[in-house]
């Protein structure tokens, strides 16, 4: 029965420690099962390409851009098993809610995202989605400085650490970002 297969499954962790590669795992899986999915990511997330969730290790899958999550409605069928949303933390809060309200539809609901920014603080809404979330899988990159296991999102501005002041949001990759350790992170 539909209505007891809805949940909210989470996986986060800083960058690089292959959030989006699970989430793609999952969705590959499901597709498998030839269940009915639809892949979201939100429309600021352009490091790679539109239209695709991809990974920085290059897997990838067809995706649709939105950019407010309630745009997720419009994409709902009867018939919609499973709901995968990709860098949730770039949607506004009421995405927790719209997952909330899916799972309790049946609807299994997986999303990836970070879970702090890159001061080390809680980004956003994800405090709220961690806790409702009937499974939360928190993974660990490789420290680039004395690569124990990563929890925590370096900013680099040519080459140093950002500022505390500077905007939580900068879309970004390598050029940009670092995972650290506690100990070797810096703001």
């Amino acid at each position: 029965m539909r209505n007891q297969t809805g949940r909210i499954e989470v996986i986060t962790g800083p960058m690089y420690a292959g959030k989006t590669e699970e989430l793609l795992r999952r969705v590959r899986r499901a597709e498998y099962a030839e269940e009915n999915i639809l892949v979201f990511k939100p429309v600021i997330d352009n490091r790679y390409a539109e239209g695709e969730v991809v990974s920085h290790n290059k897997s990838h899958t067809r995706s649709i851009n939105i950019s407010k999550a309630k745009d997720i409605w419009n994409f709902i069928t009867d018939d919609t098993d499973i709901v995968a949303i990709d860098e949730i933390q770039f949607l506004d809060e009421e995405a927790v809610d719209i997952c909330e309200d899916l799972a309790d539809q049946g609807i299994r609901v997986i999303v990836s995202g970070l879970d702090r920014n890159f001061r080390g603080d809680p980004f956003s809404f994800m405090p709220r989605l961690l806790t409702l979330a009937d499974q939360v899988d928190k993974l660990t990159a490789v420290c680039v400085k004395c690569h124990a296991p990563a929890t925590r999102t370096q900013r680099l501005v040519n080459g140093k650490p950002a500022n505390y002041d500077d905007p939580i949001i900068l879309i970004g990759a390598t050029e940009a970002y670092e995972a650290r350790c506690r100990h070797c992170h810096q703001v």
